[in-house]
């Protein structure tokens, strides 16, 4: 008995001198034992692109005559990418978090957080949505149509914030603050509608209008409507929901740069005109090979007469739909006509965060994949086009990018 109750006194010295380990290290450099484990993610509805080597510039004629794409070798850092565009319904997930948000305040369903003692929202509880406290989220009065009882979408508002990195990384100052490099934003966050209408002059569209956000029927369509602060703001709370379930991953799901989302356009195939891989947007068949305008007048040939479901067609080798045609797509990159002529070929990146006061032109933000109403040229993968950051159209959505941490996937 007393041999064993010695074994057993030694067994459990031995384990106190390993547990202590992590943190007396018994004077040996053996890094910190207590650290997460990291297999690598998997995010849902997402794909990897490995890292690789491009060739940009144009790959047909350029029939604008701008010469805004030079030719230039880069290098792109591996990354995931959502395999469609945004759709209605991933686009509604958002907006009805904001709307039950709003709810949960007017109802005073708020808790005091344990870690920060600020309030939050205690998602455990019931929404009364007949409660004459959430009166002032609908409309009321002369605003009110045929009588419904309709949510005043204008109250939408969503607060949204990011860093900013490179005045962080080029600041001289030793006293600044680190709120002087966090900036803020705020958006509303229902899509605009209305862009069904505004889009074309003297044509039938307000069905659209009515029905193509909130109708079941378009819920696997790509959301449009969306601006460029728009789509950030969705990144950011995407970031948020993610990071509820994954603490150890500490990237943001984000826009994806222009040259990011040419890579993986191409699904790679180097200099590849288009996302399949050909130099045809039809395949021996006949067959139209994505959702865009063939010919003058002509919409519906390929299957498609405005957006198409966002996984509609066969998706490039990357495993990407729509990368071609369909909806036209937000990428984080401002647009300058001589930017090929001074990007890094590291990771290239080129953006400017335009405030509202700054001049149109400084607003610009790069837009790539060509759309609906779009002409084959535009669906080419190095064909560059931009819109305002503040404008919201029919045929422009986005798709979210994440950064891979590591060399590759293949690691894990």
């Amino acid at each position: 008995m007393k041999k064993l109750s010695k074994t057993v006194l030694v067994l459990f010295a031995f384990a106190l001198i390993v547990s202590s380990c992590g943190t007396k290290q018994n004077g040996q450099l053996i890094g910190v034992s207590d650290r997460p484990s990291w297999s690598g993610i998997n995010p849902y509805g997402m794909v990897y692109i490995p890292s690789g080597t491009l060739h940009i510039g144009p790959s047909d004629q350029d029939v604008s005559q701008t010469y805004i794409q030079r030719p230039k070798s880069i290098s792109i850092q591996g990354f995931y990418m959502d395999d469609t565009e945004i759709t209605n319904n991933e686009w509604r997930q958002f907006v009805y978090w904001v709307r039950d948000s709003l709810a949960h305040t007017a109802l005073g369903n708020v808790m005091d957080d344990e870690e920060t003692g600020e309030e939050r929202i205690d998602w455990e509880m019931e929404i009364d949505w007949e409660s004459e406290e959430l009166e002032d989220l609908y409309y009321s009065g002369d605003d009110r149509f045929a009588g419904r009882k309709e949510m005043d979408t204008r109250n939408f508002v969503y607060n949204y914030e990011w860093y900013n990195w490179q005045a962080a990384a080029h600041n001289k100052d030793p006293d600044a603050s680190r709120s002087s490099f966090i900036l803020r934003d705020e958006a509303n966050i229902y899509p605009d509608t209305l862009v069904w209408v505004r889009d074309f002059a003297y044509s039938y569209n307000e069905p659209f209008t009515r029905n193509y956000f909130w109708h079941p029927a378009f819920d696997d369509y790509p959301a449009v409507g969306i601006d460029w602060k728009m789509a950030n703001a969705f990144c950011y709370w995407r970031t948020k929901l993610w990071s509820i379930a994954d603490e150890v991953n500490s990237e943001d799901f984000r826009l994806p740069t222009e040259h990011e989302w040419e890579y993986a356009a191409r699904g790679g195939h180097e200099h590849a005109p288009y996302p399949w891989g050909g130099y045809y947007v039809r395949n021996a068949k006949g067959c139209l090979l994505a959702n865009f305008k063939p010919g003058r007048g002509n919409y519906p040939e390929d299957g498609g007469f405005y957006t198409v479901k966002a996984d509609a067609y066969f998706p490039n080798d990357y495993g990407l739909y729509n990368m071609a045609g369909n909806v036209s797509e937000w990428t984080s990159s401002a647009f300058h006509e001589n930017s090929y002529s001074f990007i890094h070929d590291l990771n290239p990146d080129f953006r400017y965060d335009a405030d509202d006061d700054d001049p149109e032109a400084q607003k610009r933000k790069v837009i790539r994949g060509g759309s609906w109403k779009d002409i084959a040229f535009f669906m080419q993968t190095g064909t560059r086009h931009w819109e305002f950051q503040d404008t919201t159209k029919s045929y422009i959505g986005f798709r979210c990018a994440l950064t891979f941490l590591g060399r590759s996937i293949n690691d894990f």
